[in-house]
């Protein structure tokens, strides 16, 4: 039976230097395969010029480099670009990149489908069926990375990563952590760490994990500011609630000097967008280093929510700018190919019903609409 080769996706620099020192070889060749693999986008050991001939032969009998399959990409009008990644068993996810003038950020999924069920995000609707390795999860940035020709410390087209894709990134912490740090390493994609952002719903003790083995951006997908609306949207919060929530970010932040934690505010019409509840959020965020990313609602096939109209997003962001809360609201980008916030669907074989669920509940609201 013939071993199953390593795919060196998987591995970080510390990872991939104990790789070739088991196999015999000098821990320094992990440094010079990690440049070929994200500074030159190669996948074939044989093209690994100042590797020698007998260590490349060796690599090719227990080692691959083998980036997620594409089933498709498409590109927005406003020159968004979605990419279709097929995993294994029919399983596919999906990862976004938005170029802006001065940026360009890559969204990158840590799950197949995701498990906690926030009622205004499309993934929900697809259920949950499995983590992603850390090979699925860096392949996505290789993907793009390649696709833009970007070269770490010299054409830099991809500058920004964040974990906002499908899942929920603390519920895959070792691959989601180890994956990280790859993107930041100078022989990977060689990101600042303020330029790597994870995002999470709020799973409290994995935020005081993430402040002691990892040093990135943290943003906390809020969307309401009391419990009572919070548990509604994010069922999640019936287990942390936002004062455990809200500690935990002070605690993250106490241990970063200048860090500022971004709190996402999905904006949905006659929801959570009137004045009060913009009040009872400045209240919430004068005790942190905030600031507060208003994102426009982005519908999907089924959903009962309505995106705010754009006059009481704005009210909402000045009763937060007034009271001195840095509070910026997201430009809708990608939405005419499914590739905006809270859109993100893939391909998911669903272990939770969830899916098989929604569809019967918008099936009846079909048979009743008509």
């Amino acid at each position: 039976m013939t071993a199953e080769k390593t795919n060196l996706f998987g591995l970080d620099r510390n990872g991939l230097r104990d790789f070739f020192a088991q196999a015999g070889e000098k821990p320094y060749r992990a440094d010079q395969v990690m440049k070929w693999m994200y500074h030159r986008h190669v996948t074939g050991f044989a093209a690994m010029t100042d590797v020698g001939k007998a260590l490349r032969t060796k690599l090719e009998g227990i080692a691959e480099i083998v980036p997620p399959n594409v089933l498709f990409e498409k590109q927005s009008s406003d020159g968004t670009h979605k990419w279709l990644l097929g995993m294994d068993a029919g399983n596919a996810i999906e990862a976004v990149f938005i170029p802006e003038s001065t940026r360009g950020t890559l969204c990158v999924s840590s799950q197949v489908g995701c498990g906690l069920n926030c009622q205004f995000c499309s993934t929900a609707t697809q259920g949950f069926n499995r983590n992603l390795s850390t090979a699925e999860i860096i392949g996505q940035v290789w993907v793009a990375a390649r696709h833009l020709g970007n070269v770490p410390h010299h054409q830099r087209k991809l500058t920004n990563v964040v974990m906002m894709g499908m899942g929920e990134p603390l519920l895959n912490f070792d691959n989601v952590v180890r994956a990280m740090s790859i993107m930041r390493d100078d022989l990977g994609f060689g990101l600042a760490n303020k330029r790597v952002t994870l995002s999470t719903a709020g799973l409290v003790p994995m935020i005081d994990r993430l402040s002691d083995e990892s040093d990135v951006s943290l943003a906390v997908s809020l969307h309401a500011p009391n419990d009572a609306l919070r548990t509604e949207l994010v069922p999640l919060n019936r287990k942390y609630p936002i004062a455990e929530l809200l500690e935990a970010c002070a605690r993250y932040a106490a241990r970063r000097p200048r860090t500022t934690i971004t709190f996402e505010y999905t904006m949905m019409k006659g929801v959570n967008d009137t004045p009060e509840l913009a009040r009872q959020l400045v209240k919430l965020m004068r005790r942190l280093p905030a600031k507060v990313n208003l994102i426009p609602f982005n519908p999907f096939a089924g959903t009962r929510f309505e995106r705010s109209d754009e006059s009481a997003i704005r009210a909402f962001q000045k009763i937060l700018l007034d009271a001195g809360v840095l509070t910026m609201v997201r430009r809708t980008r990608g939405d005419d190919i499914d590739a905006a916030c809270g859109q993100l669907k893939g391909q998911v074989l669903d272990r939770t019903r969830r899916q098989a669920e929604f569809q019967r509940k918008l099936a009846q609201g079909v048979a009743d609409a008509a």
